[in-house]
């Protein structure tokens, strides 16, 4: 017997997260497909932060998509499905981030510097497009953690307990890690108006 995709609901969303999350649990692949559809655009517009480059952000998000479909039996409520992929897709991008700054230290990855031109959006303000190339200049330098936090603060909005809530650590720790990136971003600036 073919399963198909249950009829869209009145105001034609379609079905919501939650029976979209018990369908995929129960091996329906069309609707692991619609949760793709339905949230891949935040997962990339997040990997796009962290890791700028295209080819790494795709990778990011396959990863952070396979995980999230291999453990959905973890997530405890399945409409919270799209913060619960958030978490996964900034936990990943940590773990890509140590391995990156490993490989480098070894000498077995290079240092390569993002196409800041390519992360600013042309609308942006003057002011705004200045801070965001001073940033990701200098971002590939930061620990892992505090880079995440930096990113979720500065460039998406994000407030304390939602960054908690995605890095799956306490609001003091965001709290310090923010601190920490925040001297480091200040260290940064002074040393290059030297």
């Amino acid at each position: 017997m073919i399963a198909s995709a249950p009829p869209a609901t009145k105001s034609g969303a379609g079905p919501t997260d939650a029976a979209l999350v018990v369908a995929a649990r129960a091996g329906e692949t069309w609707a692991q497909e619609a949760l793709f559809q339905r949230h891949a655009r935040l997962a990339f517009g997040l990997a796009h932060r962290f890791l700028p480059r295209e080819l790494d952000a795709d990778d990011l998000v396959q990863d952070s998509f396979l995980y999230a479909f291999q453990h959905l039996t973890k997530l405890e409520n399945p409409q919270a499905f799209a913060a619960w992929l958030g978490s996964i897709v900034v936990r990943t991008a940590g773990k890509r981030f140590r391995r990156q700054r490993m490989l480098t230290r070894l000498g077995l990855r290079h240092f390569a510097p993002v196409d800041l031109d390519s992360l600013v959006a042309r609308t942006a303000p003057p002011d705004v497009a200045a801070e965001l190339r001073a940033l990701y200049a200098v971002l590939d330098r930061f620990p892992a953690a505090e880079r995440i936090a930096l990113v979720l603060r500065r460039v998406e909005g994000f407030e304390i307990p939602q960054i908690a809530a995605y890095m799956a650590i306490s609001e003091s720790t965001v709290k310090r890690k923010l601190r920490a990136a925040e001297a480091r971003l200040e260290r940064h600036h002074r040393a290059e108006h030297r």
